[in-house]
């Protein structure tokens, strides 16, 4: 007898999170090498272009990305040595660093913006909107009980 269908539905969702940010990180990470640049590069930029209105502080862009100060600085450094990003100091601020996405990026992510499509389109395929809306509903509630139990 297969022993996923022993599992309640929490543990399955509970595993299938993990899998399946594993397997979409792998089919990803394959798809983005022609470009010389890593899923976490690809998130953080897309974090920066599509969630702030001026260019985010590193803490602000680790919040909104789930991630450490730390780890979101390294990324920024490698987008930063491929011409993709600058750090740039606050102009308030010395000590705070901004993130802003250069032309280059820009143009970068348009080239990209196509297959990211088609990568989103194959990954939904056959998943109706009610099905969406309530996976987003789910996903909204686990990510606040997160963010509770960090607290």
């Amino acid at each position: 007898m297969n022993k996923l269908k022993l599992m309640t539905d929490q543990q399955y969702m509970f595993g299938a999170i993990f899998v399946a940010a594993n397997r979409m990180d792998t089919l990803m990470e394959r798809e983005f090498k022609k470009f010389d640049i890593t899923t976490k590069q690809w998130f953080l930029s897309i974090v920066i272009d599509n969630l702030f209105d001026k260019p985010p502080t590193i803490k602000e862009a680790a919040r909104e990305m789930g991630s450490s100060h730390q780890n979101v600085k390294q990324v920024a450094l490698k987008l930063e040595q491929k011409g993709l990003l600058v750090l740039e100091k606050d102009a308030r601020d010395s000590r705070v660093i901004r993130l802003k996405l250069t032309e280059h990026s820009l143009d970068l992510w348009k080239g990209v913006r196509e297959e990211g499509n088609a990568f989103t389109e194959a990954l939904f395929k056959d998943i109706s909107e009610e099905e969406k809306g309530t996976a987003r509903r789910v996903m909204e509630k686990l990510l606040s009980n997160i963010a509770e139990m960090d607290r």
